[in-house]
């Protein structure tokens, strides 16, 4: 389907005055694509270089002086060298956003040959230019816009080429608005809503950058005489300088100046929008009793319908009173032609309208899940993948496109998102390793990095239940192999000519034994399966092999449990001499004071002894 909006041909800026956006939704980007500097325009609106961008090159438009402003002097071109998908990737934080692009070629390759490319925002597709452009928009250029929710903390605006079709942006710009807006809570935030027509009955285009009058959002508006059909290209113009009341309030912000005219005519107003087939369209209409000579309710009374089915009977005096804004909207659904046809036909009075918006209701498509994500920028990172391949934006999304070069995503089983279920990327030039965080690919069927130039050890995270096709031949991984990758349901096993060593954990050697593929050659320090070499008995890759570690723990048990049981034979033997004959405490006290006794008396009897053998008197022992 083709989402081209061929909007606001004008050479006027993209957007908005100066003021700032009513609180909280104070969030913009205003930047110059392909421009190396900073610049701020006529309308004091000051733009960024060039910045947030994946790859591509710069260039200038063939007749600058064609151009006035100078954002749409500049472009970045997204050649096929910098790979089939390009992003701009804009950190941005949780809510809803207008996004508007000008694109822009006017033969700046010289080349004269309008390019055909295809664009996404996060990650569902919304734009598609093919070639040849008309004229006017080759010269020109255009300006296209939407309203998207961004939930994951940064804007993916991403870029297709088809064949070598180089695509271009001019300028880019992003403003935050109010989440509510145009029917969200009703709608839900599962909608990309873009632009069809946007359209200020009686005026010519303004807004800001056009013009000095404001618009919250940032919307610029366009006449709408060359919407009208039929009898309708003669409808008269209304205006008014009159205050509207009702105007600038939350949540659409719609801007005074567009109730401030109107159309009108006696009979049938009639408008035919250019649409795609096979989508929904919210339409909004706007109106205002801007003309004093209607002075009561049931003067000017008119039916809304759109594609011949009445949506609305309408009698504004009746509903909001005079010089007061009154707007109601419609979906049409599964539209099945290429216009979209809007009809105010009269039942009293003739109609009348200030605005006219209508919008693709194109459905988010289905986006990587998260971690899955995480998985694939780290490894994108982690195998230093050529900017030729194009690893920029969602690795899945949009469906309509495939997805990055060498990887195969399907939906999960609940339907809510996209997984990674194969990664093929043999022969590619890669010089890096593999992230750990590969382990978050659980889907993971077929993992492919065969004839690189890779390093590092084989990461634990490998091991992927999933798993069922593991080549990484002829490479230059190094060390052992993980233990992990027996938890695989591995039919085909290729780590052969690398620089791997170690014992080859049996359970994947038997993925051989079972009828599946496992080819280890070219290792010469795997060992421990047929038909490399045994594994030393205590010693392998550098340090102690299982069986050695192994064999140091036994020797320890042993020497420890030797000692244990000299220790307590030892402290049984003492214990048991000590009880057979030791006396208790008081006893010991007792026969030593008996002791001491003798001791001194045998002393006194070899004195009187010694004494009588002198001649001496004896003494007795107990003389009373």
């Amino acid at each position: 389907m083709s989402f081209l909006v061929l909007f606001l041909l004008s050479l006027a800026p993209l957007f908005h005055s100066s003021s700032p956006l009513p609180y909280p939704y104070n969030t913009s980007f205003h930047i110059d694509c392909g421009s190396s500097t900073p610049s701020t325009d006529s309308y004091n609106i000051s733009w960024l270089p060039d910045k947030f961008f994946t790859g591509g090159s710069t260039s200038v438009v063939s007749e600058p002086l064609h151009f006035h402003l100078q954002h749409e002097k500049t472009l970045r071109y997204f050649p096929l060298s910098s790979g089939k998908k390009n992003c701009y990737n804009i950190p941005l934080p949780a809510g809803r956003y207008y996004i508007r692009t000008f694109t822009v070629y006017d033969n700046y390759d010289g080349k004269s040959h309008s390019p055909s490319f295809d664009a996404s925002v996060e990650g569902t597709l919304v734009f598609s230019w093919r070639s040849p452009w008309p004229e006017s928009l080759t010269r020109d250029g255009a300006y296209s816009d939407l309203f998207a929710f961004v939930k994951d903390g940064q804007l993916d605006l991403c870029f297709y080429s088809i064949a070598t079709n180089p695509p271009v942006i001019a300028s880019l710009e992003v403003v935050q608005i109010d989440p509510l807006s145009y029917n969200s809570a009703q709608t839900g935030d599962s909608y990309i809503l873009v632009n069809y027509g946007r359209l200020s009955p009686g005026s010519s285009q303004w807004g800001p950058g056009f013009t000095s009058d404001p618009d919250a959002f940032g919307r610029s508006w366009q006449s709408d005489s060359d919407y009208r059909a039929g009898k309708s290209e003669s409808a008269k113009v209304i205006t008014t300088k009159e205050k509207i009341t009702g105007t600038e309030k939350a949540p659409n912000y719609f801007p005074m100046k567009l109730y401030q005219s109107a159309v009108t005519i006696e009979g049938r107003l009639e408008y035919e929008l250019p649409v795609d087939a096979k989508l929904d369209y919210l339409v909004w209409f706007h109106f205002a009793e801007i003309d004093s000579t209607v002075k009561k309710a049931g003067e000017r009374v008119f039916d809304v319908l759109v594609n011949d089915k009445n949506v609305s009977r309408v009698d504004i005096l009746k509903e909001v009173g005079s010089f007061a804004a009154y707007s109601l909207n419609y979906t049409e659904k599964n539209l099945s032609s290429s216009v979209l046809n809007v009809k105010l036909s009269p039942v009293a009075g003739a109609p009348l309208i200030c605005g006219l918006e209508n919008y693709a209701m194109v459905p988010a498509d289905l986006a990587t899940v998260p971690e899955q994500v995480v998985a694939m920028k780290a490894l994108k990172d982690s195998l230093c993948v050529p900017d030729r391949m194009g690893w920029n934006g969602d690795p899945c999304a949009p469906t309509d496109w495939d997805a990055w070069e060498g990887v195969t995503c399907h939906t999960n089983k609940n339907g809510t998102g996209l997984v990674i279920t194969q990664i093929e990327l043999g022969s590619q030039g890669l010089k890096g390793y593999i992230s750990e965080q590969i382990s978050l690919l659980s889907n993971l069927i077929n993992l492919n990095l065969s004839t690189n130039s890779l390093d590092g050890t084989l990461p634990i995270g490998l091991g992927l239940k999933s798993l069922a096709r593991l080549d990484l031949s002829d490479n230059q991984f190094s060390g052992s192999i993980p233990e992990s990758l027996t938890s695989s349901n591995l039919q085909l096993v290729r780590l052969n000519n690398n620089l791997l060593e170690g014992r080859v954990p049996e359970e994947l050697y038997s993925v051989g034994v079972h009828g599946g593929t496992i080819d280890l050659s070219g290792n010469k320090g795997l060992c421990g399966v047929p038909p490399l070499p045994d594994c030393p008995l205590f010693w392998e890759n550098g340090r102690l092999s299982k069986g050695g570690k192994i064999a140091i723990g036994l020797s320890c048990f042993l020497f420890v449990a030797v000692l244990l049981l000299v220790i307590y034979l030892f402290c049984i033997r003492r214990g048991r001499n000590d009880y057979d004959f030791g006396l208790p405490s008081d006893l010991i006290s007792v026969a030593a004071k008996r002791n001491r006794y003798q001791r001194q008396k045998s002393l006194m009897l070899l004195e009187m002894e010694s004494q009588h053998a002198k001649g001496l008197p004896s003494v007795p022992l107990n003389p009373h």
